[in-house]
């Protein structure tokens, strides 16, 4: 178990990177992967294939297949043409070695499915047995090779295809209108249209740049941290050529998804999460800051995170026991920790949480705030859109799980127990303490609950599930009363209180309800591809430490960056909107318009 006393030696190490052992040195079949883009062997390759032409020595009569691979990124041409470079360079290697050239057969590359997860795999060459063939028909045993190699490439799933669409639409729904109407309900009248375009305005915005650059820092190979730019402009996603589409990988093997509707699906969790932070500066802030504050956070706070939790290479590299730590080597940070976040809970709650609340600090309190009225102007919206969010919910959840199986369809029922969970916890300890049950502590509750199971709600029993959900919302009661006097910040519409808190609540819960002693799905294991086995599992005590770790990183990571970020617009466009602005209200100051004639 990997700890904080190793992180600095970790991030030197991974800054690094490398190709990297992939069999037995003595032995075959063997295997070697070159570094992106590269057709130089590394030390390390060398070592392997010196393994290989001591077996070919010791047998003369072996002989060998060598066998290069590519996908579908960019030039198809380019790319087979650096695949047999690749086999090229082993079999003069080998060469090299006293191996005679005509024991050593140059296969055709082999197309890989390509996409999120799957790059090892076409930087990979394969170099295994050969069947003993006719001095007089090399050519045939070659010819023959391919066609015992290539098995079909797996399709998608139209059933999987189908809910993730349905699960991104859904999503969307969340943001607009489902969060725009919860949170504008709970402003000002003056206020409510300000906090509808700066929820729409920012979806739109963080959309595109997720689709500039954002997916490939977060979702394609680089270090630890963060990601590279093989994905810029989301080239090799589709070749117009030929009408191909890159294959992403989910959860289980053999089972690709469009590479595409991920884009998609991920688009939508980095949109609403930036939309989440709107919340904490409400009623005060300029658009223009806004707008500047989003580029920034999403650029240098999200993209790492989600990298960090979410990437690694895929189910279909686990082949070899072998292999594991190099493919988990190659993974995000918090990924090779084994922390467990199946929907969000780092990446997306605790990270505008924590932003939400460093926001509300340097922004400062509205005017009046302890002195005037500020209630919400219209609870009924915000009860329409917290009902938005708890439908559009079972899509980022249940979703999050790329296919539909049976654990989409636990993701999907304590998604729902959950959240039923907490609204009634919030709600009777809201009826206990003030004496009466409100509208807005039932909403706030169903929030809390969907907050606290999303980085659960894959991995915890359907009890586990309920307990998260009632102690989620008697905790974030506690986050929007007790705590918020104590912290002193206005944090106008609870974003850390609630999101924030339920998203700790949540993931350090994930550590202790997804053991299987407790009904928990457990730890996945790719190379005897099971799950919930309690021998991978690490045990309670040890994955919550993990789980706290993810969480402190999150929180350390999104607190900079959002002091950082909130200096540089500060000093840009300014932050916060005259005092006799912020009285008239930012519907007319701002955009000229009212919610209400």
């Amino acid at each position: 178990m990997k700890t904080f006393h190793t992180f600095v030696a970790m991030l030197a190490a991974l800054l690094i990177g490398g190709a990297a052992l992939a069999a037995d040195p003595a032995g075959l079949p063997a295997r070697v992967h070159f570094d992106t883009g590269k057709k130089e062997l590394t030390a390390d390759d060398q070592k392997i294939l010196a393994g290989v032409a001591a077996a070919m020595k010791t047998d003369a009569t072996l002989k060998v297949d060598v066998m290069g691979h590519t996908d579908r990124q960019g030039d198809l041409v380019a790319n087979e043409a650096l695949a047999k470079d690749r086999a090229i360079a082993v079999r003069d290697t080998l060469t090299a070695a006293g191996v005679a050239a005509d024991r050593i057969n140059l296969v055709k590359p082999v197309m890989v499915e390509s996409g999120a997860g799957q790059d090892a795999e076409a930087r990979r060459v394969e170099i295994r047995v050969a069947g003993a063939a006719p001095a007089s028909a090399p050519a045939a045993a070659t010819a023959a090779a391919p066609a015992a190699t290539e098995a079909p490439a797996p399709t998608p799933n139209k059933g999987d295809v189908a809910w993730l669409l349905t699960s991104t639409l859904l999503v969307i729904m969340m943001s607009i209108p489902g969060l725009a109407l919860f949170y504008g309900g709970m402003v000002r009248a003056k206020n409510m249209l300000s906090v509808l375009m700066q929820v729409f305005v920012v979806f739109s915005l963080i959309t595109v740049l997720w689709c500039v650059y954002g997916y490939s820092l977060a979702f394609t190979e680089g270090n630890a941290f963060i990601g590279g730019f093989d994905r810029l402009f989301l080239s090799g996603t589709f070749n117009a050529a030929d009408g191909t589409f890159a294959m992403g990988a989910t959860f289980s093997k053999a089972t690709p998804i469009p590479e595409l509707l991920f884009v998609a699906f991920q688009a939508t969790f980095a949109a609403i999460t930036v939309c989440l932070i709107l919340g904490a500066f409400a009623e005060r802030i300029k658009f223009s800051a806004v707008l500047l504050f989003a580029v920034l956070w999403f650029t240098f706070a999200y993209t790492p995170i989600a990298h960090m939790v979410w990437f690694w290479m895929g189910p279909d590299a686990y082949t070899d026991a072998k292999l594991v730590d190099e493919l988990t080597g190659k993974a995000g940070l918090l990924w090779q920790w084994g922390a467990l976040d199946f929907a969000g809970g780092t990446v997306v709650h605790i990270n505008a949480g924590i932003a939400g609340l460093v926001a509300s600090y340097f922004v400062g309190k509205r005017i009046g705030y302890g002195r005037e009225s500020m209630a919400p102007h219209s609870l009924t919206l915000t009860m329409v859109g917290a009902a938005l969010l708890w439908v559009g919910w079972f899509g980022f959840n249940a979703g999050s799980n790329l296919e539909a199986n049976g654990v989409a369809a636990l993701a999907f029922v304590n998604t729902l127990l959950a959240t039923a969970a907490a609204v009634l916890s919030w709600t009777f300890v809201e009826w206990m303490i003030k004496g009466k049950p409100s509208m807005l502590g039932a909403a706030s509750g169903a929030v809390a609950g969907l907050v606290a199971i999303t980085p659960a709600c894959g991995f915890v029993g359907v009890m586990g599930a309920l307990v998260i959900g009632l102690i989620a919302g008697a905790v974030c009661f506690w986050g929007v009363t007790g705590l918020k006097k104590m912290l002193g910040a206005d944090d106008a519409l609870d974003v850390f209180g609630v999101h924030g808190v339920g998203g700790i609540v949540g993931a350090l819960l994930t550590g202790v309800f997804a053991s299987p002693s407790l009904g928990g799905l457990g730890i996945c294991n790719y190379i005897t591809n099971k799950c919930g086995e309690a021998a991978d599992f690490p045990g309670i005590g040890a994955q919550v430490w993990i789980q706290f770790q993810g969480v402190l990183t999150a929180i350390v990571l999104s607190a900079i960056v959002s002091y950082v970020a909130l200096l540089i617009v500060k000093a840009i466009t300014g932050v916060r909107v005259t005092e006799e602005e912020e009285r008239e209200g930012l519907d007319t100051v701002s955009h000229g318009e009212r919610a209400y004639n």
